[in-house]
């Protein structure tokens, strides 16, 4: 059992590293719906590389970086709303991928692991290219730290200094987008946007700065994780879904002690 869980740990461990700093950008620039369009075009990615025959989270990562970069394009040089762009994306590429799956004859896919996860399926060959993968999102990400958290606070200061913000923002769209993609096989597809967002969401009413935002929401993650592995061993649940819960009864518990705190003193 051990050796199963081992690299799975670890691979959450590495991941909390990255959504959770990624986490705290999606919930100041409400990007919840970006999360969503990506992981639900990964059906569609999994029909690809089943079709080209290559690894299917390859195909993954390559396709949610090609939307990233298109929507981009749409909201600068489109009249659309971001909101409605987002939305035509994710269910044309969610319904591309049901029907392209549809079309594959004498092919047999799993759509279970790839919609919700296959975390103790994880082996030390994945965790070594989600360990590259983390190591650099993350240098990346200390690296334009800066330069996002200014075009996120002020994005008319960021501009007075001399930041790029048409640039900030697509970098943040690609390391989320990679994010995202690396996390695919973690909880899969259907509820990776939660590893982004409940951690922040629940990091928010506690911090008091934009780097203790990320060094809770990390701890708050990495509880999930572990909770989340508890959970799948000893009640045999799906391993990415108990993740979610975990984190979900966090954010619940830790609002209840705050709003009572705050009820009882203020």
């Amino acid at each position: 059992m051990f050796e199963i869980l081992f690299p799975a740990f670890l691979t959450g461990i590495l991941l909390s590293l990255i959504t959770a700093p990624l986490g705290v950008f999606v919930v100041w620039r409400k990007m919840a719906y970006f999360g969503d369009t990506l992981s639900h075009s990964a059906l569609f990615g999994v029909a690809l590389g089943i079709f080209f025959q290559v690894n299917p989270y390859i195909a993954i990562i390559i396709l949610t970086l090609i939307l990233a970069i298109a929507m981009v394009w749409l909201e600068s040089n489109t009249q659309f709303s971001i909101d409605t762009l987002l939305g035509i994306i994710a269910h044309s590429c969610l319904s591309l991928g049901v029907v392209t799956v549809g079309l594959l004859k004498n092919v047999r896919v799993d759509l279970m692991s790839y919609l919700f996860g296959d975390l103790l399926a994880i082996n030390y060959t994945d965790l070594i290219y989600i360990g590259i993968g983390v190591i650099i999102i993350l240098a990346t990400l200390v690296y334009f730290w800066h330069d996002l958290l200014s075009t996120t606070v002020s994005p008319e200061l960021a501009q007075v200094e001399g930041i790029n913000i048409k640039k900030m923002r697509f970098v943040l769209m690609i390391l989320t987008a990679l994010t995202i993609a690396l996390s695919m096989k973690f909880v899969g597809a259907l509820i990776i946007t939660s590893l982004l967002i409940i951690p922040a969401a629940t990091a928010r009413r506690f911090a008091r700065t934009p780097e203790s935002m990320v060094c809770y929401a990390t701890i708050i993650s990495m509880l999930s994780i572990i909770g989340g592995l508890i959970l799948s061993v000893f009640y045999d649940t799906a391993a990415g879904p108990s993740v979610v819960i975990c984190s979900a009864f966090l954010f619940v518990l830790l609002l209840i002690i705050d709003c009572s705190f705050f009820s009882k003193y203020f």
